[in-house]
């Protein structure tokens, strides 16, 4: 008798903390959410050089072939 009334309140105290439904939903609005914050921030830097893309990405790789010899 008693332990089939602790089992009973076992699955009841156990049932919400395994219903993990929308949580995945959760978790990609959140990466999306971060995603997005990334983008603007670069945008916000590159908008404000003077230089285009391309020629940012040009200084890149010829800095990183200098070092590389």
């Amino acid at each position: 008798m008693m332990k089939k009334k602790l089992l009973g309140l076992y699955i009841k105290m156990m049932h919400p903390v395994k219903n993990e439904k929308g949580a995945q939903s959760l978790e990609w609005l959140g990466l999306a959410a971060l995603l997005i914050l990334v983008l603007g921030i670069i945008s916000q830097a590159v908008s404000k050089q003077e230089n285009s893309i391309g020629d940012i990405i040009q200084k890149i790789v010829k800095k990183i072939t200098d070092m590389v010899g």
